[in-house]
């Protein structure tokens, strides 16, 4: 009965956002609030309806609980294709994660988005976004989730070049769309070679087929690699990073939704349903690809000045910790942290949208147009003013930091954790926990950079800070609701089970024995991660410490001077100013080679192939035309057919004059014929 209702939820949650799309798209101008109240009201359904699931699946627990919903879509006999639903317990808290910071961006752009010329547009894009990302939660096979997966860049595009007049927010979505389908045609190749050997698309028939040894060896390995290529897109990871910065063009709730519930968790969710899948190769190609993105990007966060470019690279390298977690074994830590980096990433997204909000008014206050309200050069001072949206950053700062006692303590640690008992077991991977806690420490220092040079200090700009004040309510009561979630207590809880031990995640989401690298199973480095928790709680605490107090000493204290160090690091610092270059490197390396390959091709296929071949083609044919049509005219229409038509006409006019009616005439004829016929005779 559960399972009927569970499906039945599943699907009210994924079309009511798309239906608030199309009331919005064709109806949205005309309605009151230009429609605002039908998206929000959809959503908030759909957040109440995962709500529900979500209690439902505590209530009523099962470690094995699956359902699934499928119908053909294309029958061609040998070569069909079922699309369906998948909900089981991962499902149900991506759905509610996904509904929430859907419902809360939803709110928080009432305000962020008043007056804007694309208001009711906007809210529609929203309701198309959340769709698309429930789309691929729910999605039982690879080719539903594919489909869902281009929806979710195509609605990424919309978004992020909202502001489609600037040519910076244009130029960021074509780059975000563009640079996801270099991981999409991985992706593609990898779905293709496994149903090549499975014969279809569905997660259960897929792992079954890999369990047999259906698919196997490097045939494998190359399928797992494609589709994670699929994963280094959506979730931007090294070397296709360099995306989403870029899309901070779009409005910051869009960031906040995309940098925490759809877009970029689309990646680390694929490759937590895939990890079964995924051999020891392939695992040491994800780790390693995780693990430097994490401290790559880490670094770029330290010196950006950006409010949000420092929250997009901090992202980024996030997102590698979670893939790192997936590559070492332990996916379900990933799918933690995925969890808990929702709450407080999204609040922090919200949190700089509110001291955006509160900077751009009072720039516009001093009719000041030419101040960047997103350098946080330009803030500080902001706590008193500000004091809700600085204590609920506050608290998501301390999460994302590794400081104990807030939700990213826990995630993370079980990250670093696995990552470490991995090294243990293969110390030749040694860098993989370097990656790890050099990301970590780097990450508590640059969050607290940006914030003691937001909210702490002497104004940047003293004529401003009269006019900077809290945002409305609508802006921040996610923000409060998201702070509060940044705390640990709330992923610690035992879940209705008074013989519970463990915090509701820890007991829901178990290891599924699957092969890792090294051979090990997952059970196993589950084991070995526990026995070196402890102290890889001890090195994250005392990374995490240390880069707050490094960014205290720098930013609060000045007993250590940012533009001295700056100085000493050389072009160290340049490379991580400029993001190493690597917009320049691709510019130069590979678009403009490209470039004048294309143009190099336009000119052959204009200058030679249609000038010379087609043009001269047509041009012989034209001579060879004029040629048979002077021949049929001249020879044909003038000699043949009406030279034997005058011929005809002159015979006929000759004997015409032959038929005189005269008696005589004819005896003369007759008489004529008789005497010639005798001479012929006569020879």
């Amino acid at each position: 009965m559960m399972e009927h209702i569970f499906i039945h939820y599943s699907l009210f949650i994924l079309f009511l956002p798309l239906v608030a799309f199309v009331i919005q798209i064709f109806f949205g101008k005309r309605l009151p609030r230009e429609g605002d109240w039908v998206s929000i009201g959809a959503i908030s359904i759909t957040l109440v309806l995962a709500i529900n699931m979500f209690v439902q699946m505590l209530l009523d627990y099962d470690s094995d609980f699956s359902v699934e919903a499928s119908f053909v879509w294309l029958d061609m006999g040998a070569f069909n294709i079922r699309l369906g639903f998948l909900v089981d317990n991962i499902t149900i808290i991506m759905l509610l994660v996904v509904a929430l910071i859907s419902t809360c961006t939803h709110i928080f752009s009432t305000q962020y988005l008043k007056g804007d010329i694309r208001y009711s547009r906007y809210f529609g894009y929203l309701g198309l976004f959340t769709f698309s990302m429930n789309g691929i939660v729910l999605a039982n096979n690879l080719m539903s989730m594919y489909m869902f997966w281009e929806l979710v860049g195509v609605s990424s595009y919309l978004l992020i070049g909202h502001w489609f007049e600037k040519d910076s927010a244009a130029n960021a979505s074509k780059k975000a769309f563009l640079t996801n389908r270099v991981g999409d045609i991985g992706f593609f190749i990898g779905i293709m070679l496994i149903y090549s050997a499975v014969g279809s698309f569905a997660f259960t028939d897929v792992f079954d087929g890999v369990a047999s040894g259906v698919i196997a060896g490097t045939t494998l390995t190359l399928a797992g690699v494609g589709l994670f290529m699929g994963a280094m897109g959506k979730s931007s990871q090294f070397p296709l990073h360099i995306w989403l910065p870029d899309a901070m063009e779009g409005p910051t709730p869009v960031s906040a939704l995309m940098h925490a519930a759809t877009m970029v968790a689309a990646g680390v969710y694929l490759s937590v349903r895939i990890f079964p899948i995924l051999t020891p190769d392939a695992l040491l190609v994800v780790a390693y690809v995780g693990g430097f993105t994490a401290i790559f990007a880490a670094s770029i966060a330290i010196t950006q000045t950006d409010i949000k470019k420092v929250l997009a690279y901090s992202t980024v390298s996030q997102l590698g910790y979670m893939i790192l977690a997936v590559g070492t074994g332990v996916y379900t830590a990933a799918f933690f942290h995925l969890l808990t980096h929702a709450m407080f990433k999204a609040n922090l997204f919200y949190g700089s949208g509110s001291v955006i909000h509160s900077m751009h008014h009072a720039l516009h206050e001093k009719h000041d147009h030419e101040t960047d309200p997103q350098d946080m050069r330009n803030m500080g001072g902001f706590k008193d003013k500000m004091p809700i949206t600085y204590w609920s950053m506050l608290l998501s700062t301390m999460a994302i930091a590794g400081v104990p006692l807030f939700s990213g303590f826990l995630s993370k640690d079980a990250i670093l954790a696995g990552t470490l008992s991995f090294a243990m077991h293969h110390p030749e991977h040694f860098l993989l926990p370097l990656f790890g806690f050099g990301a970590a420490l780097m990450t508590a220092f640059y969050m607290f950079r940006m914030m003691f040079l937001t909210f702490h200090g002497e104004p940047k700009m003293p004529e401003l800070i009269d006019d900077i004040h809290e945002s409305p309510k609508e802006m921040t009561g996610p923000i409060v609701l998201l702070g509060a979630l940044s705390l640990f207590i709330w992923y610690t809880l035992p879940y209705f089970n008074p013989m519970s031990t463990h915090g509701w995640f820890t007991d829901l989401v178990v290891p599924k024995d699957a092969v890792v690298p090294g051979n090990l199973s997952a059970n196993e480095i589950e084991e070995g991660a526990h026995h070196a928790h402890y102290l890889a709680m001890y090195i994250s605490i005392a990374v995490a410490t240390l880069g707050i107090l490094l960014s205290w000493a720098t930013y609060i204290k000045k007993a250590v001077s940012a533009d001295q160090w700056s100085a000493r690091s050389g072009f160290l610092y340049n490379w991580s100013l400029n993001k190493y270059y690597f917009d320049e490197n691709y510019d130069r390396y590979i678009y403009q080679p490209t470039l004048r390959l294309a143009d190099k091709v336009a000119w052959i296929d204009w200058e030679l192939y249609d000038k010379y071949f087609i043009n001269g083609f047509g041009r012989l044919t034209n001579w060879a035309s004029k040629i048979t049509g002077k021949f049929d005219y001249d020879v044909i229409d003038q000699l043949l057919v009406d030279g034997t038509g005058r011929i005809s006409n002159l015979i006929g006019r000759k004997f015409k004059s032959i038929q005189t009616g005269k008696l005589q005439n004819y005896v003369l004829y007759v008489a004529a014929g008789v005497i010639i016929l005798m001479v012929i005779q006569s020879f």
